[in-house]
């Protein structure tokens, strides 16, 4: 096995996050924690980031205008929004 190939598949995934590459580190950490929780609300955004309601709103909407992240309206309340990470 090349050097090459044993870097492809990590080649992959960096490039897989490069729509994030230039964005706030706020930005960075709500993409980060959405990659491991599948779906989230703004507030657990909040809550699990530590970051103010202010900032994760800002966030998910870079992110959002990057296509990096996908919403939806919750089934259960419809005031919410659910995200999840689209890359």
């Amino acid at each position: 096995m090349s050097t090459t190939e044993a870097l492809a598949p990590e080649e992959s995934s960096a490039d897989r996050w490069e729509p994030v590459r230039e964005m706030p580190p706020s930005a960075k950490l709500v993409a980060k924690v959405l990659d491991y929780n599948e779906t989230m609300t703004q507030s657990q955004l909040a809550e699990e980031t530590l970051l103010p309601p202010r900032t994760v709103r800002y966030a998910l909407a870079r992110l959002e205008d990057a296509g990096a992240v996908d919403s939806r309206f919750s089934f259960t309340d419809a005031r919410k929004r659910l995200y999840t990470l689209s890359l």
